[in-house]
């Protein structure tokens, strides 16, 4: 396969799978926290814990490591097998690029992702304290 309308197309479908990802951390997170206060059942469903849990954990283990994301990696890989620059932009890629990526130290991400990952285990410990005092 060498047609770089592909590898274009892959790549933008890469950055809106990796921009779900992104969402999926946060807005998870505000709703499970939603959740827990207006007590919603699912908001404790443990599926959804572990899958949120495992996901801003993966994300702060990059950080910690000084990793690129692997989704930004082979982003940029199929943008260059397409023939574009690592971040030229299509209408997807400017709105969503904009979302996702600032201009920071890294150090000032991985503080983030620590603190954010902290919350979300701290959410856990909400969660699991109300279930012990409710039995």
């Amino acid at each position: 396969m060498n047609n770089p309308t592909v590898y274009r197309i892959m790549a933008d479908a890469l950055l809106v799978t990796h921009f779900a990802f992104v969402a999926f951390v946060v807005l998870g997170f505000m709703l499970r926290v939603a959740g827990l206060l207006a007590s919603w059942a699912w908001a404790s469903n443990r599926v959804f814990r572990l899958t949120h849990l495992g996901a801003i954990g993966i994300v702060v283990a990059q950080a910690w490591l000084g990793r690129i994301c692997p989704l930004t990696a082979w982003e940029n890989a199929l943008r260059m097998r397409a023939g574009e620059g690592v971040y030229t932009e299509t209408f997807i890629q400017h709105w969503l690029h904009r979302v996702l990526f600032y201009d920071a130290e890294p150090r000032v991400f991985t503080a983030i992702y620590t603190v954010f990952g902290v919350l979300v285990l701290l959410a856990w410990a909400v969660d699991r304290s109300r279930h012990h005092s409710h039995r």
